[in-house]
């Protein structure tokens, strides 16, 4: 193992051996791209689970704290939080869809793989606008 490249550590056993890639040394590609934003996604739905909490306090506290809840959620910002949360979900689901494929052998080939990652990226995305025009069409949410 000749350590030409500079890329090499000494092991406390005195084994050479590779260090780990570090980013710079990747070219950016769509699965990169869409395994990161999925571990994304996961920590958001972990933050999104305490609105979730929220809301069943609030429930519990009785009708003034649920009105409160309600008025916050209704608000600019309740709504840009519920169309984050929204988007997460969606791609919960593709991700998801996209990990029981390849865990099933199917769409490891690179086509594939960059076909269902783009379809992982950018569906939430496309899916939580789509959502979100649906509910102000028909009135069940507005500004």
């Amino acid at each position: 193992m000749s350590d030409r490249t500079g890329r090499f550590v000494v092991q406390p056993n005195g084994h050479k051996t590779p260090l780990s890639p570090h980013m710079e040394v990747w070219r950016w590609h769509i699965t990169m791209a869409a395994s990161i934003l999925f571990r994304a996604t996961i920590i958001a739905a972990g933050v999104g689970s305490v609105f979730v909490l929220g809301w069943l306090a609030a429930l519990g506290f009785g009708p003034e704290a649920y009105a409160n809840f309600t008025a916050l959620a209704a608000s600019p910002l309740g709504l840009f939080v519920g169309f984050g949360l929204t988007v997460v979900l969606f791609s919960l689901i593709l991700n998801g869809g996209r990990h029981l494929l390849n865990d099933a052998l199917i769409g490891l080939d690179v086509k594939t793989a960059n076909l269902l990652s783009q379809i992982a990226v950018w569906g939430p995305l496309v899916l939580g606008v789509l959502f979100w025009i649906a509910l102000f069409a028909t009135g069940r949410v507005s500004l």
